[in-house]
């Protein structure tokens, strides 16, 4: 008598059945994140901002922390260890980092608020968007999503640096923040568009 040979685990089932671990890399990167924003609010606020050494140590931990931002995704993605804490968890460490950063350049009075309060409100807004429709579909990062996110990490170094008062530096980084402003507003008002369109056609009776 032939035994009839077991059917093997399709392997795209099989890796469905284990979710992958929190404690992995790409987490910790975020977790890195997160830490560094109050040591980077405490290096940038410390004696007023007077400080040139602690300007380049607060502008120092911001790149750190930026470079992770652009790490922990990737690393998230090729190596399957995407959980469901990192994608809660890397949203808030990315706003919290330039939310911070806004906030503190405007305490010091190097940036007008009313530009940390247009990047604030577009940030903030977009996220209370996504979770409005997720029910309905997932909205991806745009490519001018990912432009707003470079220029404001560059306009936000340069204002970090203590130079700032070097004509060179200064309008340097006028110029990147003035595009990065124009560029949050601009993608804002897509997201905008784009989520009551996914609403729309959810709502949608089928054919």
């Amino acid at each position: 008598m032939t035994i009839p040979p077991t059917n093997p685990v399709p392997r795209a089932a099989a890796g469905q059945l284990s979710a992958p671990s929190a404690w992995n890399v790409a987490n910790a990167l975020t977790v890195l994140r997160l830490v560094l924003v109050p040591l980077f609010v405490w290096l940038l606020l410390r004696d007023a901002g007077a400080s040139d050494g602690n300007r380049l140590l607060a502008t120092a931990a911001f790149v750190v922390a930026i470079v992770t931002d652009r790490f922990d995704g990737d690393i998230a993605r090729r190596w399957n260890m995407v959980t469901n804490f990192g994608k809660i968890a890397d949203p808030i460490a990315d706003k919290a980092l330039t939310g911070a950063a806004f906030i503190g350049l405007s305490i010091l009075g190097d940036l007008p608020w009313w530009v940390t309060i247009v990047v604030m409100v577009r940030e903030w807004g977009v996220t209370a968007l996504r979770f409005w429709v997720i029910r309905h579909g997932v909205m991806p990062a745009s490519r001018g999503g990912k432009l707003k996110t470079v220029l404001q990490a560059i306009a936000l170094g340069l204002y970090l640096l203590p130079w700032h008062s070097v004509a060179v530096v200064h309008w340097t980084a006028i110029v990147f923040m003035a595009a990065a402003v124009i560029v949050t507003i601009v993608t804002g008002l897509d997201y905008v568009g784009r989520g009551l369109r996914l609403r729309a056609a959810a709502k949608r009776p089928l054919p």
